[in-house]
């Protein structure tokens, strides 16, 4: 009885193990499984991760453009002005960049021991002072207006930081001292010692004066006192332009973005107005390029600024040298003769779209638009093709008339937005007109 009730006993654990057994199979059958789907979810969102950039496209504002870096070489309308006197030293009277009118003073050359006669004269003001100060019963009203303007003068000169503005304040106070010293001196006796300090001083003045010799503009401009020696080389002539080549511009061995020294001897005028930049191309476009067309160029400083090609020259080698003629940012060029700057051929914005998204048929184009999973052909403009993109828009009633376009269809006609979604690689054929 009792090995009848072990052999249960161990017949029931047998049991009760087998179950246990297939419990933990079953359990991990459906852990596999779990984790099968897992994956394969995971391995599915990746895939629509990957594939939705690669099939669809959003699309927005963009531009599209095709330019070259180039160097180019300064060509301006500039003459030079140089006096006798110029080994003397000069005293710039117009700053750098400053307009200036036909026969105004731009600048002047030092004379001769200038430096020990301003010192004389002001060591003769500063007597002159003194002995105007012992001398009462000289004060008119005359001296007393111009002691005021002085005091003024001298109050204003404090606050003043531009150089310019500086030096004409300077002038004027000694002109006014200059005045009164004049006035003391035709009310002091003859002979007395004010007199013949103020003659004295008027002595050095004269031939202060008498040594200096002022350089006047030839013609209206801005002034520049940076001179290369090739304004006269570089001429915007037919005669220098028709000689331009690569090797001649080479030769002239100049650096890129060298900035041209001041001259110490002499000045110039500028034409403000306009200058050219002759530079070399070959591409594509260069060669297709013809006198008259309007492009743009980015200066140096990044600044874009339309531009004229007003004279070609072919090269041997395929190259032109290309002449551009600017009216605006010519004054930020004055320094430099050669530069490296960008030539944009051209340029359009608008809806960007790949070039994988548009299909032709019957030599219009097409987009397939999707929107919410309903897809529609979409006739589109194409503004300007690119390598790899494009810029495109939708047509407008004239335009669809002038494509044959019936009445019904132009008021059905489906028109491209901001932000439509378009499928890149589109079989029309699987799509709704």
């Amino acid at each position: 009885m009792e090995e009848q009730k072990n052999e249960e006993l161990e017949k029931k654990q047998n049991e009760v193990k087998k179950t246990k057994r297939k419990l933990q199979l079953n359990k991990k059958i459906i852990l596999y499984f779990v984790i099968f789907l897992v994956v394969l979810y995971l391995v599915y969102t990746i895939y629509l991760l990957v594939k939705q950039p690669t099939d669809i496209f959003t699309l927005e504002e963009g531009a599209l453009y095709s330019e070259e870096t180039n160097v180019g070489y300064i060509i301006r309308d500039e003459v030079v002005i140089q006096g006798e006197n110029y080994k003397n030293g000069m005293e710039k009277i117009k700053a750098e960049g400053e307009k200036v009118a036909v026969n105004e003073a731009v600048f002047r050359y030092y004379t001769k021991n200038e430096d020990t006669l301003k010192e004389r004269i002001a060591e003769l003001d500063t007597k002159i002072q003194e002995a105007m100060a012992n001398e009462k019963d000289l004060y008119t009203a005359d001296m007393k207006s111009l002691e005021t303007q002085i005091d003024q003068k001298l109050i204003e000169l404090s606050s003043i930081t531009d150089t310019t503005t500086l030096e004409e304040y300077k002038k004027e106070i000694n002109e006014m001292i200059t005045k009164k010293a004049n006035i003391a001196g035709e009310l002091s006796p003859q002979g007395s010692y004010l007199k013949q300090l103020i003659e004295e001083r008027k002595n050095y003045e004269t031939e202060l004066n008498s040594g200096a010799e002022y350089i006047n503009s030839s013609k209206s401009g801005v002034v520049s006192y940076k001179v290369d020696g090739l304004e006269d080389v570089l001429k915007p002539t037919e005669e220098c332009f028709s000689t331009l080549s690569k090797e001649y511009l080479e030769n002239l061995d100049l650096n890129t973005g060298k900035i041209i020294p001041t001259s110490d001897e002499s000045g110039k005028i500028i034409d403000n107005t306009y200058c050219y930049i002759a530079t070399i191309s070959n591409t594509e476009e260069a060669k297709n390029a013809e006198v008259g067309d309007d492009i743009r160029v980015r200066l140096p400083s990044g600044s874009e600024v339309s531009a004229e090609i007003t004279y070609i020259l072919q090269e041997e080698n395929d190259g032109r040298v290309l002449i551009l003629r600017i009216k605006k940012g010519v004054e930020e060029l004055i320094s430099y003769r050669k530069i490296s700057f960008d030539l944009i051929w051209w340029s359009e914005t608008g809806l960007k779209v790949p070039n994988q998204a548009i299909v032709r048929e019957n030599d219009l184009a097409y987009v397939v638009r999707n929107r919410a999973g309903y897809l529609n052909k979409i006739l589109v403009k194409v503004k300007r093709e690119g390598e790899n993109y494009s810029i495109v828009e939708a047509y407008d009633t004239e335009e669809l008339k002038e494509l044959g376009f019936s009445n019904e269809e132009i008021i059905s006609y489906k028109k491209i937005s901001l932000y439509d979604e378009v499928i890149l690689n589109p079989d029309l054929s699987e799509v709704e007109e």
